[in-house]
């Protein structure tokens, strides 16, 4: 792995994935983007970085589009199967309309051409890294409310559903066939495992952040 870490600061701030082969092109970008106060890490190609990157972690990518192996357009179609919710912004010199269509369609946010304009790249990188906080801000809430909703019983789960609904506790329990002190006792079981306030919040939070139950 060829990688180069910069302390910048704002620890907070994501991270730039820099996945290009071109060595002189990673450096190139690593110095622009470090003269500002901003993280970078590179890697060489589409696998290493697969292997090595955290999920978890905030960040925007640059990725080249042609490349050895796995092209950069395969490297976003690996990403966009597991949800990761980086911004990605294509590097290239070899760019097409047909090209830039499909990166563009698979969410990437810009597609700019080699040799680029260094203000321009900053301009588009500074304006990503806002967007990154706040999509992985909210990834890390819907993977809390899922974690949550993962603690429940099938039935439990079908007794949220309906909460979801809008049902109260004696169309669930005619829903379900089973009496309204069952219900609530699956409701109380439901709110303590889930760890929420109450219900109203529970239904808010999924709703909100579209988890599925």
């Amino acid at each position: 792995m060829v990688t180069t870490d910069s302390a910048s600061g704002g620890e907070t701030s994501p991270v730039v994935y820099i996945v290009d082969d071109d060595e002189a092109i990673r450096q190139s970008l690593v110095f622009l983007l470090e003269s500002v106060g901003i993280q970078a890490l590179v890697y060489p190609d589409g696998p290493t970085f697969l292997e090595e990157f955290d999920p978890d972690e905030p960040s925007v990518l640059i990725i080249d589009v042609r490349m050895p192996g796995l092209s950069g357009l395969q490297l976003q179609e690996k990403l966009v199967a597991r949800e990761f919710p980086a911004p990605v912004i294509f590097c290239s010199a070899h760019g097409d309309i047909p090209m830039s269509v499909r990166a563009l369609r698979l969410g990437a946010v810009d597609f700019l051409e080699k040799p680029y304009e260094p203000q321009r790249m900053l301009e588009v990188v500074q304006a990503q890294l806002v967007v990154a906080a706040e999509r992985f801000a909210e990834a890390a809430c819907r993977k809390a409310v899922a974690e949550r909703i993962a603690t429940l019983t099938p039935r439990e789960r079908e007794v949220l559903l309906l909460v979801i609904d809008g049902l109260p506790s004696q169309l669930i329990a005619r829903r379900l066939g089973t009496s309204v002190k069952t219900v609530d006792v699956h409701r109380a079981r439901i709110k303590a495992k889930t760890e929420s306030d109450s219900l109203g919040t529970l239904v808010r939070d999924v709703l909100q952040h579209q988890v599925t139950v």
